[in-house]
């Protein structure tokens, strides 16, 4: 059995949403697929434009500019990615089990699944969140994306994540910390193994079995041990 995904966005991430018109959804594909191809500083809706056989001007009637498209971009990943953890914890009655799940979703780069997420491919919008996941809210300009509530999904899954350490040990003060750090470090991790192997221990084998198992460690070493400071 396959389940669609459908992620409501943020109105205030486009001027036109991209999901109404062919040449939206091409908007996003193509431009997805650039940004991975020549990176986010070289990548611009010129370049995009000639990718598509169209004109600037009409991606400029979608977004208002490029960060605003990345941010869209990255935002459809984390509401993309509670989904998939809520549909893969769902039936899981241990938490420690299910956070463990968590882990592993958050790690490993997407195969196969049962959720099917429209004309977005998983697989790269998982690269662009590893490559440029953090220039979505890196900017002068973070309080006020986060006063329009741009940031929304990402938080939704630190807090699902949060609520999951909490299950573990109701007393643990730093749970959205905890989720954070994980989040972040989940795709810093693979970043830093594939680019900067020096940073990690991970650097031989390139294997991401050992990121989920260094990540398992720490978490539940914070949780469980917390009582003994």
């Amino acid at each position: 059995m396959e389940l669609d995904i459908r992620v409501k966005m943020n109105e205030k991430l486009f001027l036109r949403n991209p999901e109404e018109s062919v040449l939206g959804t091409k908007i996003v594909q193509q431009g997805l697929l650039l940004i991975n191809k020549i990176g986010f500083e070289e990548f611009t809706f010129k370049k995009l434009a000639k990718e598509l056989q169209s004109t600037e001007a009409s991606i400029y009637r979608y977004f208002e500019n490029k960060h605003r498209f990345l941010v869209y971009l990255i935002t459809w990943y984390w509401s993309y990615l509670e989904y998939k953890v809520i549909f893969s914890t769902n039936n899981i009655l241990n938490p420690e089990f299910k956070l463990k799940t968590i882990v592993k979703i958050l790690v490993e780069e997407p195969k196969n699944s049962e959720l099917k997420s429209g004309y977005i491919s998983e697989n790269e919008v998982y690269k662009l969140a590893i490559w440029e996941g953090s220039k979505s809210y890196l900017t002068k300009n973070v309080s006020k994306d986060n006063k329009d509530s741009l940031f929304k999904p990402y938080k939704d899954l630190c807090e699902r994540i949060a609520l999951v350490v909490r299950e573990i040990h109701p007393n643990y003060p730093f749970s959205h910390s905890l989720a954070s750090t994980l989040l972040e470090m989940a795709h810093a991790q693979r970043f830093f193994m594939q680019n900067l192997p020096s940073l990690t221990d991970f650097k031989n084998e390139k294997n991401e079995k050992d990121i989920i198992m260094f990540l398992e460690s720490l978490v539940f070493s914070a949780i469980k041990n917390y009582d003994n400071y």
